[in-house]
C-alpha cells in the first residue's frame, strides 16, 4: 500500500503535467490583436478565384465567424499573439469554425477559415484590406 506522501507526490506530479502539456485553462485570451485592426470598409479577396467581398468591419473580431456572421456562438481561443490569433467556435445548431487571422498591419490581414455552416463544409483563405470608410 502507498504513503499519503507518494499519493500525493504523484498527484502533483500529474498536475504540473496537464499545465506542461496545455490542459484547457478557464480564462480565454484576450485577442488584442484584432482590436488594433482599422475599422471601417474592407475587401476580402478570396485565394481561389471567386468573386471579392466588400464588408463593414465594426471590430477587428468580426473576422472570425465570416462564415457564420451575425450568429451567436461559443469561442475557444486557441492562439493569440501579437500579429497572429486562432479562434475555434460552435454556433449552436449550425455548424462550427476555426479561422486564422495574421495581421500584417492594421488595414492588412490574412485569413485562413474553415468548418461547417448551414450542414456544408467550408474552407476558405482570403486577403482582406481596408479600403476607408463603410459605405
Amino acid at each position: 500500500m502507498k504513503s499519503k506522501k507518494s499519493q500525493r507526490t504523484v498527484a502533483g506530479l500529474f498536475a504540473i503535467g496537464a499545465l506542461a502539456f496545455g490542459a484547457p485553462v478557464v480564462a480565454q485570451a484576450s485577442l488584442a490583436m484584432l482590436d488594433s485592426v482599422d475599422r471601417g470598409g474592407w475587401e476580402l479577396r478570396y485565394r481561389d478565384g471567386s468573386p471579392s467581398r466588400s464588408i463593414c468591419v465594426r471590430n477587428g473580431r468580426e473576422f472570425i465567424q465570416l462564415r457564420h456572421a451575425g450568429d451567436t456562438c461559443n469561442r475557444f481561443v486557441v492562439e493569440d499573439g501579437k500579429s497572429q490569433v486562432t479562434v475555434q467556435y460552435t454556433c449552436r445548431g449550425n455548424g462550427y469554425g476555426r479561422t486564422n487571422i495574421r495581421r500584417e498591419n492594421s488595414g492588412l490581414v490574412q485569413i485562413d477559415s474553415q468548418g461547417i455552416a448551414d450542414g456544408r463544409p467550408f474552407q476558405f483563405s482570403a486577403e482582406a484590406r481596408r479600403t476607408g470608410s463603410c459605405r
